[in-house]
Protein backbone atom coordinates (compact mmCIF):
# COMPACT_ATOMS: atom_id res chain seq x y z
CA UNK A 1 0.00 0.00 0.00
CA UNK A 2 2.06 3.36 -1.12
CA UNK A 3 1.76 6.53 1.81
CA UNK A 4 3.21 9.26 2.38
CA UNK A 5 4.94 9.99 5.98
CA UNK A 6 6.29 13.87 7.34
CA UNK A 7 7.02 14.98 10.44
CA UNK A 8 4.98 17.62 12.33
CA UNK A 9 7.72 20.30 10.85
CA UNK A 10 7.51 19.37 7.32
CA UNK A 11 10.97 19.08 6.72
CA UNK A 12 11.23 15.51 7.07
CA UNK A 13 9.20 13.90 4.75
CA UNK A 14 9.34 9.87 3.29
CA UNK A 15 7.10 8.07 0.01
CA UNK A 16 5.93 4.33 1.35
CA UNK A 17 5.38 2.76 -2.03
CA UNK A 18 4.45 -0.89 -0.59
CA UNK A 19 3.50 -0.75 2.93
CA UNK A 20 2.19 -4.17 4.05
CA UNK A 21 -1.27 -4.27 4.49
CA UNK A 22 -0.76 -6.87 7.59
CA UNK A 23 1.33 -4.73 9.24
CA UNK A 24 0.17 -3.15 12.63
CA UNK A 25 0.77 0.69 12.63
CA UNK A 26 3.06 0.75 15.33
CA UNK A 27 5.17 -1.73 13.18
CA UNK A 28 5.02 0.68 9.91
CA UNK A 29 5.90 3.64 12.30
CA UNK A 30 8.87 1.98 13.67
CA UNK A 31 10.17 1.12 9.80
CA UNK A 32 9.17 4.97 8.82
CA UNK A 33 11.11 6.75 12.03
CA UNK A 34 14.09 4.39 10.77
CA UNK A 35 14.04 5.69 7.47
CA UNK A 36 13.32 9.32 7.75
CA UNK A 37 16.02 9.39 10.44
CA UNK A 38 13.91 10.59 13.33
CA UNK A 39 15.58 11.84 16.67
CA UNK A 40 14.52 9.27 19.32
CA UNK A 41 15.09 11.30 22.19
CA UNK A 42 14.71 15.12 23.10
CA UNK A 43 17.49 17.24 23.89
CA UNK A 44 17.08 16.53 27.72
CA UNK A 45 17.56 12.84 26.49
CA UNK A 46 14.16 12.11 27.28
CA UNK A 47 12.41 8.80 25.11
CA UNK A 48 10.08 10.20 22.19
CA UNK A 49 7.32 8.21 21.42
CA UNK A 50 6.02 9.08 17.93
CA UNK A 51 1.90 9.53 17.48
CA UNK A 52 0.75 9.16 13.60
CA UNK A 53 -1.73 11.54 12.80
CA UNK A 54 -4.01 10.54 9.85
CA UNK A 55 -5.05 13.82 7.88
CA UNK A 56 -7.85 12.36 6.16
CA UNK A 57 -9.80 11.76 9.35
CA UNK A 58 -7.74 14.34 11.34
CA UNK A 59 -7.61 11.64 14.06
CA UNK A 60 -4.22 9.90 15.61
CA UNK A 61 -3.63 6.26 14.92
CA UNK A 62 -3.30 3.29 17.66
CA UNK A 63 -0.28 1.45 17.27
CA UNK A 64 -2.64 -1.82 17.31
CA UNK A 65 -4.40 -0.67 14.05
CA UNK A 66 -4.08 -2.75 10.92
CA UNK A 67 -2.54 -0.59 8.21
CA UNK A 68 -5.03 -2.35 5.78
CA UNK A 69 -7.93 -1.62 8.11
CA UNK A 70 -7.20 2.02 9.07
CA UNK A 71 -5.37 3.37 5.51
CA UNK A 72 -5.91 3.94 2.15
CA UNK A 73 -3.55 3.97 -0.98
CA UNK A 74 -1.91 7.47 -1.00
CA UNK A 75 -2.69 8.46 2.88
CA UNK A 76 -0.82 11.17 4.45
CA UNK A 77 0.50 10.37 7.97
CA UNK A 78 2.06 12.91 9.79
CA UNK A 79 4.23 12.17 13.00
CA UNK A 80 4.00 13.95 15.78
CA UNK A 81 6.44 13.39 18.90
CA UNK A 82 4.72 12.83 22.61
CA UNK A 83 7.92 12.99 25.74
CA UNK A 84 7.18 10.19 28.00
CA UNK A 85 7.25 12.51 31.13
CA UNK A 86 9.52 10.89 33.92
CA UNK A 87 11.27 8.31 31.54
CA UNK A 88 15.21 8.33 30.80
Amino acid sequence: MPLHARDVSGQRAADLPDVPVDYTIGEMVAGVLAQMKLPENDVEGRKLNYHPLLEREGRHLHASEIVGDALQDNDQIVLQPNIDAGSR
